[in-house]
């Protein structure tokens, strides 16, 4: 059977020669008896290939069993495994075939095998060595005659390293290595991928079917997908069931696909708690520049009094933060309830000596006048250009355009 067959008999989709090749090893290796250690990203697809090796291996007619070694409680993983005796522990009012026992003949898949615990890699790896095991609370020696293929989503050999895998263990399961690369790795079928897995859907929900736009599918294949394969799928079913318009383009693809940090898309469109987030951000930055202009303003009133409360004097030796409250603030900026400095009119310059002829006022502390105000700063700033003032306010473009538009600047 050649690669062609074999993904046509699975519903592996794609060309990657990367993929090829994985699937070339699996068809080499699935008539032997030896252990496959797949390794891959999560939701790449790993089980799939056990699958093709045992169909293709003279044990397709044997049991086989997949195992979330992950899953299982820590306590129980061994009972599990290679069954117990009645009575050997609170709870086990019967005896019990564990999963060796079971798939005798046939083919155990431990996914996630690097999270077992290292007495049960002990029992593991005797049944790998002889083929033979004891049942939890028995002491007669119980013969299995099972394939192991093994899976993982992490680098063993840093976990042989860190002593939390047994090193004969890994050598003993990794016979093959058998790799599945990741779905980035693969782009030029991630539009393929999505297209089958559109259909299907449609037909499941007996929905039209789903067209992307050249931007859309620029937008899905440069996405990282680091939930490979499986969350592509998911993506697509969601897609199916809660697109209205049919014919989809970028923008309507990023409400779906989640922003990540260091990726080369725009934020995603629509409400979303990262946004809110962003939002809260503003706030806590315009509270914390006010708690700082208001200690700076609690130094300056501190020098007033230490000089005799001479004003004027204090003022005109600090003409540059003057100036700088005046550029940040752009209000009035009360002192003392008796002191107030007036910002000049526009091209005036300041005369420090009349300062004491200021008039109390009261500041605004409305937090959408304050919003406001750094948006308006920001753009002046960077002269309208929104990507560099959303940049500067530590939120996203699309941030920034919405608050413009809420906030009629």
């Amino acid at each position: 059977m050649d690669i062609q067959d074999i993904k046509n008999r699975f519903g592996i989709i794609g060309g990657s020669p990367l993929l090829n090749r994985a699937i070339d090893i699996a068809r080499q290796v699935a008539p032997t008896d030896m252990s496959v250690l797949i390794t891959g990203e999560s939701g790449s697809g790993k089980e799939v290939f056990s699958h093709i090796i045992h169909q293709m291996s003279a044990r397709k007619h044997g049991t086989f069993i997949a195992v979330n070694c992950g899953a299982i409680p820590e306590g129980t993983i061994d009972s599990e495994l290679f069954g117990h005796e009645k009575g050997s522990f609170t709870g086990a009012h019967e005896a019990r075939k564990g999963y060796f026992e079971v798939a005798n003949g046939g083919t155990i898949f431990l996914d996630e095998v690097a999270e077992l615990p290292l007495g049960t890699q002990a029992r593991l790896l005797r049944v790998l060595e002889t083929g033979e095991y004891l049942r939890v609370g028995s002491s007669k020696v119980q013969k299995t005659d099972v394939r192991i293929i093994a899976a993982t989503n992490v680098d063993v050999y840093d976990r042989v390293k860190s002593g939390k895998f047994r090193e004969d263990l890994y050598y003993r399961l990794n016979t093959v290595p058998l790799r599945i690369p990741a779905l980035n790795e693969r782009k030029e079928d991630i539009y393929l991928l999505f297209r089958k897995f559109t259909a299907d859907f449609s037909d499941k929900y007996r929905s039209p079917g789903i067209q992307l736009e050249p931007d859309a599918v620029q937008v899905l294949t440069n996405y990282s997908w680091p939930g490979n394969v499986r969350q592509l799928k998911n993506i697509a079913e969601q897609i199916c069931v809660l697109e209205k318009n049919r014919n989809v383009d970028a923008a309507a693809l990023l409400n779906y696909i989640p922003n990540e940090n260091g990726s080369n898309l725009p934020v995603p469109v629509g409400n979303s708690s990262k946004e809110d987030f962003t939002e809260r951000d503003i706030l806590y930055k315009v509270l914390f520049d006010m708690k700082k202009d208001m200690m700076e303003l609690k130094k300056l009133v501190a020098e007033i009094i230490q000089s005799g409360g001479n004003a004027a004097h204090v003022i005109h030796d600090n003409p540059q933060y003057i100036n700088q409250l005046y550029q940040e603030l752009d209000q009035p900026v009360t002192l003392e309830p008796a002191l107030t400095i007036k910002k000049p009119a526009q091209n005036v310059p300041v005369d420090y000596n009349y300062a004491h002829e200021a008039e109390e006022v009261e500041e605004s502390l409305s937090l959408v006048e304050k919003e406001s105000d750094l948006i308006r700063k920001a753009l002046k700033k960077h002269k309208g250009k929104r990507k560099f003032a959303a940049q500067e306010l530590g939120i996203s473009e699309r941030t920034l355009y919405r608050k413009i538009k809420e906030l009629n600047l």
